[in-house]
Order: C-alpha cells, then sequence, then structure tokens
C-alpha cells in the first residue's frame, strides 16, 4: 500500500515538474518572440532614412526613365495596365483599372475602371472618358474641358518621396549607390531573413495560405495592394493634418501599424511564392517551404542591390505582398467584417 502511494506522489511530482518545464519553456519563447520583434523594430528603424535630401536626386531623370506605355488609338487592354517608373498613354480603350507608380498618366481615350497614380499626375484630355474614380497621390489632377469622369477624383500632391520610401526601403532621396543605402539595404535583407525565420516558425500554415494568393493572381493582388495602401496613405495624412491631436495621434499609429503588419506579412509570403515557383519551374523540383522562401528571399535580395531596378521590383512585390494579405486576411480566409456585423452596424429605421 505503502509503495502504491509513493508511487502516485512520484507520478504527480512527474506531472507538476512537467507542467512547470512546458510553462518555462513558453515563457521562454515568447521573450524570444518579443526580442527578435524588438531586433527587427530596430533593423528597419536603424535603416530607413531620416528625410529625402535637399538637392538630392529623388529618382530617375527624363533622359533615364523608361518609355511610355503606351495604348494606341483603336487598341483595347482587356485586363489590368500598370506602368512602373514610367508614363502610362491611354489613346484607345482599357477595359480594366490602370494605374502607374512613379509615373503619369495621360488618358485620351476611354478606361473602363479607376486611374490610379502614385508619385505621379493624371492629365485628362477633352476626349477621356474614365468609368471609374481618378486616385492621384504626389501629384495633380488636370482634367481638360470636355473630360467625363463617372467616379470621384480624389489628388494629395503635396506627398513627399519619404511616403513612398515606406513601399521599398531606402533608396528615394538617395544615391542608390552610396555606402549607406547599400549598407541599409543589406541590413533590411538579415532583418527580412530573421522575419521569415519567425513567421514560418509561429504561422506557417496561414502564411502558406496567403502565398497560394500570390501565385494565384498576381495582377488582383497588385491593383488591391495599391488601393489598400493609397486608402491608408490618405488615411494617414487625414488624421495627422484634421483630426484632433488627441483623437488623431492614435488613429495614426494605428494606420501605420497596420500598414507595417499588411507590408511584414505579404512580402514573406512573396518570397515563398517567388521561391516555390523558381523550385517547380527552373530547379524542376518542390521545395520544402522555408527554403523556398529563402530562396525567393536571395533573389530578391539580390535585385534589391541592382540600381532602380531592385527599387521598382521591390515596390510591386510589396503592392502585390500587401493585396494577398488584405484578400486573405492574413491567411485567414476570411471576410474582413461578417454579415451580422455589417447589419448591426446598419441604422435603424425610425417607428
Amino acid at each position: 500500500m505503502t509503495s502504491i502511494v509513493q508511487r502516485r506522489s512520484a507520478a504527480s511530482a512527474s506531472r507538476s515538474t512537467s507542467v512547470l518545464s512546458t510553462e518555462l519553456r513558453r515563457r521562454a519563447r515568447l521573450r524570444s518572440v518579443i526580442g527578435a520583434l524588438g531586433v527587427l523594430a530596430a533593423l528597419f528603424l536603424a535603416a530607413a532614412p531620416g528625410s529625402a535630401q535637399e538637392g538630392a536626386p529623388a529618382g530617375p531623370t527624363a533622359e533615364e526613365r523608361q518609355p511610355a506605355l503606351v495604348i494606341r488609338e483603336g487598341s483595347v487592354a482587356r485586363s489590368e495596365i500598370v506602368a512602373i517608373g514610367r508614363d502610362l498613354l491611354v489613346e484607345g480603350e482599357a477595359l480594366r483599372d490602370v494605374a502607374a507608380v512613379s509615373g503619369s498618366v495621360r488618358v485620351s481615350g476611354r478606361v473602363g475602371g479607376d486611374v490610379i497614380v502614385l508619385g505621379g499626375s493624371a492629365r485628362l484630355l477633352p476626349t477621356a472618358r474614365i468609368e471609374g474614380d481618378v486616385l492621384v497621390v504626389g501629384g495633380h489632377i488636370e482634367a481638360a474641358a470636355g473630360a467625363r469622369i463617372a467616379g470621384r477624383s480624389v489628388s494629395y500632391p503635396t506627398l513627399s518621396s519619404a511616403w513612398l520610401t515606406l513601399l521599398e526601403g531606402p533608396a528615394l532621396g538617395l544615391d542608390p549607390l552610396s555606402p549607406l543605402v547599400l549598407g541599409a539595404k543589406l541590413a533590411l535583407v538579415a532583418a527580412w531573413l530573421a522575419l521569415t525565420l519567425l513567421l514560418f516558425a509561429t504561422s506557417g500554415r496561414e502564411l502558406l495560405a496567403t502565398s497560394e494568393a500570390v501565385q494565384a493572381e498576381p495582377f488582383r493582388n497588385f491593383f488591391v495592394g495599391l488601393t489598400g495602401v493609397l486608402a491608408l496613405v490618405l488615411s494617414g495624412l487625414f488624421f495627422s493634418a484634421f483630426a484632433a491631436a488627441l483623437v488623431g495621434v492614435p488613429l495614426l499609429v494605428l494606420v501605420v501599424l497596420l500598414a507595417m503588419l499588411l507590408k511584414l506579412w505579404g512580402m514573406v509570403a512573396v518570397f515563398h511564392a517567388l521561391g516555390d515557383w523558381l523550385g517547380r519551374r527552373i530547379l524542376k523540383r518542390p521545395l520544402r517551404a522555408l527554403d523556398g522562401a529563402i530562396l525567393g528571399l536571395v533573389v530578391l535580395g539580390v535585385l534589391k542591390l541592382v540600381p532602380w531596378t531592385g527599387t521598382w521590383v521591390w515596390t510591386a512585390a510589396t503592392l502585390i505582398g500587401v493585396g494577398a494579405s488584405l484578400t486573405t486576411k492574413f491567411g485567414r480566409r476570411q471576410a474582413w467584417f461578417q454579415p451580422d456585423e455589417l447589419d448591426a452596424l446598419a441604422p435603424r429605421p425610425v417607428r
């Protein structure tokens, strides 16, 4: 009888020790995650430039800019059109949205969707017909007499290039070959590697779901990301300019945090999507999830060191990643708002 009691006491003590050990390991992992997040934040803050220098080049000159992307008169573009680092001329008909990043849009034909410009202006000639909205951040809207816009026209011309720098990293406003920029880019690549390891260790399944969305519909995710970034930028500018400090500052902080989460999560998903595609198409063999993500990061990290090309590639990747994060709700594939929640927010009829 005594031996049975002793064995039960020993088993109970062993279970207590196991529970305590598990709790200590859980707390240690939590401290490691918090520490890793702190290191990531420090690296990102240290790598980001404080502001664009006066007189420093903010982008390619007119001679260096790529030739404009032109939809000729009589032509019809049935899918979305994106111009990155160059102008977009719509002389014919575009049935979907058109967008330019660090370039301007000139329309003399018809656009069946929205016109979105980030870091440029929109010019509408007298024969222009826009069935959607015209959204311009960092430039102006010039609509000639006779031009028709079916939707809204929103322009915020005083956007600093520092806002655009948040899309890709430290390149705009500084010499792309300067030791400061190259060192900052290498530091960012190291930070991205740490973040990739952290997210795959904690949320691998959700990341893979977001990566599948990146591979399935990259162009759709690009436009969702571009629209989302514009909405976040305009919201941040509104809160900082018009809302009272007591209310505007916390809301601005929330907008910035949401933008950072969307970018960080989405870019890691893009790393995996690119690495998985290279493994299947180039290496002719499937890669493990983490190996694919690291391969994609290495390829994009090398491109990041190429002046201007790296900037536009990472900008496009950022917008695709942000769009995939939004469309999949960070890999959970759930609606952001449930129908019953929307019904609760709807005004009730007065009886």
